[in-house]
């Protein structure tokens, strides 16, 4: 698919038209369940939906720092509050003692008490006449934080967040004018309570067998992060591999922010921790960055099995195939 796809209703820019006073809200479920199934997922509203939702952000943010002016709508604020008590919930639930480094069991506390709460949680962001939208969206919710079975986390929770946002501006909670913040303020402050999580309870990567992302959590920040830089007048792609022009800048680009993790997480050279990475800082141009991490999402993430086997569809990230 070019890069230039059609945007669908789930783009922040088209919310004139939300759902209709009457429509059937679902709790969503799993749909892609054999290989096969994937050609069901590529040709279906919802990949179409989403797709239009990532690239419509990318567009949005070319160019702009994190630090830039941008209208902050009580929704917004209700999503930061939102992420505030996930957080808080955190210093609540310290890791326990227990032998194995990996994979703290205290994980599933901290995750039982989101599973409890979840729908509250969305009813106190969504509007009241959209109230029936709750038990749909919540599932994208807890999805978003990572596995509490496997006390894992990849590219599928990920995507399940920005999904729930998607579902956010489809119900028309959000709008096009919370572009900018819906990354800069949103997904910032959720990145953040995403590395507490891996941090505090030593989460593993999810699908570490075969590194699906450019980092063993992320992909979005990523593309994001790299539409940030875009015309940028000094730095370069080959810039971001020097720690000096990363703690300088981390504050203002998100791509910087993810790196400035790596090199807490990680020791020994950066080409040998970080290999994908290492290689996109000698592309020349951000654009060219930006296009290429664009196409190895879909590649990598969005077009394999086990991570869409994850996915939850229902009325408003549909499985049904897009209209002609």
């Amino acid at each position: 698919m070019a890069e230039t796809e059609p945007h669908s209703a789930s783009s922040p820019e088209d919310e004139t038209s939300p759902v209709p006073v009457n429509h059937n809200f679902m709790v969503p479920k799993k749909e892609i369940c054999m290989v096969p199934d994937m050609g069901k997922w590529k040709r279906s509203q919802a990949y179409a939906d989403y797709m239009g939702f990532v690239l419509t952000l990318n567009e949005g943010v070319k160019g702009k720092k994190l630090t830039c002016e941008y209208k902050v709508s009580e929704t917004i604020e209700k999503l930061l509050v939102l992420l505030g008590t996930l957080d808080r919930w955190i210093d609540e639930t310290p890791p326990a003692d227990q032998p194995s480094r990996f994979g703290n069991k205290a994980f599933r506390t901290w995750y039982a008490k989101l599973d409890q709460e979840a729908e509250a949680l969305v009813s106190a962001v969504i509007p009241e006449d959209k109230a029936a939208a709750a038990p749909e969206i919540a599932v994208y919710l807890k999805e978003s934080v990572g596995n509490s079975t496997r006390i894992d986390y990849g590219t599928g929770h990920e995507a399940a967040f920005a999904i729930f946002l998607c579902c956010l501006c489809k119900i028309g909670a959000l709008t096009v004018d919370d572009q900018l913040a819906i990354i800069f303020k949103v997904f910032d402050r959720y990145l953040e309570v995403m590395r507490k999580l891996q941090k505090t309870y030593r989460m593993e990567p999810a699908g570490s067998q075969g590194v699906w992302g450019l980092d063993d959590f992320q992909f979005l920040p990523f593309i994001w992060g790299s539409a940030q830089f875009i015309d940028h007048p000094t730095l370069e792609p080959r810039h971001f591999v020097d720690e000096k022009v990363v703690n300088e800048n981390h504050k203002d680009y998100m791509f910087l922010e993810c790196i400035k993790f790596i090199n807490e997480m990680k020791t020994g050279p950066f080409a040998e921790h970080s290999n994908q990475l290492w290689n996109i800082s000698a592309v020349p141009t951000w654009s060219k960055v930006n296009q290429g991490l664009v196409r190895m999402y879909k590649a990598e993430c969005l077009e394999k099995f086990p991570v869409i086997q994850h996915f939850k569809f229902g009325s408003l990230l549909s499985i049904q195939a897009v209209k002609p």
